[in-house]
């Protein structure tokens, strides 16, 4: 079982690419690693879709993606082309990012993708709707799991990557529902007579029943 801030695991892989290290691959960006239970199907195509629309979102954030199916790289091929259909994009051009075979499940396994609900024509689980966020130092950073009948919500995966992103550089915490530019949480742990020091754009502290002055909002840094 992986804990979050454990290094992600490294494998090797075939993928529409060619064969990459996924390390390797990463190199020093941030990267998202989701997982589908099978080519040629519909919430998968739709997924897939969002992610060649979101690219230049993700490029801004320095991250690389990847995807993972259970079928082969020659089937992940020709679904690219669907794929392209359907997100509106040219045809002529190269898929932009690699989809990973994954055929005899060994990274499904390896990384607990697995959705035993939901099997193959020939009995064998296929991969759930995982996906994995790795910093550039390779560490698990945040995971969702979805099971194969709900599709994801990529604007959610790009506001928790924000909120990572942010918090790896300031002293604060994104609350419920947060999105970039709005107001953040002074973390707990900071001292309060650390607080303008680190704040100069101000602190409001919320007023509680229980008197503690625990919720400290702050304007979202600019870093």
């Amino acid at each position: 079982m992986m804990y979050l801030g454990d290094p992600f695991p490294n494998f090797t892989a075939n993928t529409t690419d060619g064969e990459i290290n996924f390390h390797d691959w990463l190199g020093d960006s941030w990267g998202i690693l989701f997982s589908h239970p099978s080519d040629f199907t519909p919430v998968c195509t739709t997924e897939l879709s969002r992610v060649l629309n979101l690219l230049p979102e993700f490029l801004k954030r320095n991250t690389k993606v990847i995807g993972l199916s259970c079928d082969t790289v020659s089937s992940h091929l020709e679904w690219c082309k669907d794929i392209k259909s359907y997100a509106g994009c040219n045809e002529d051009e190269p898929f932009p990012y690699p989809i990973i075979e994954d055929k005899n499940r060994e990274i499904a396994m390896k990384l607990g993708m697995i959705d035993k609900d939901e099997l193959d024509h020939v009995g064998m689980p296929l991969s759930a709707r995982a996906v994995f966020i790795v910093d550039p130092n390779k560490k698990y950073r945040l995971s969702f799991l979805y099971p194969a009948t709900t599709g994801r919500n990529f604007d959610e995966i790009l506001r928790a990557l924000d909120s990572l992103q942010l918090t790896d550089k300031a002293k604060v915490a994104t609350p419920v529902d947060w999105k970039m530019g709005d107001d953040c949480m002074v973390l707990p742990t900071l001292p309060e007579d650390q607080v303008k020091k680190v704040f100069p754009q101000g602190v409001t502290v919320v007023p509680l029943p229980s008197g503690k002055c625990y919720l400290r909002k702050t304007p979202c840094p600019k870093v």
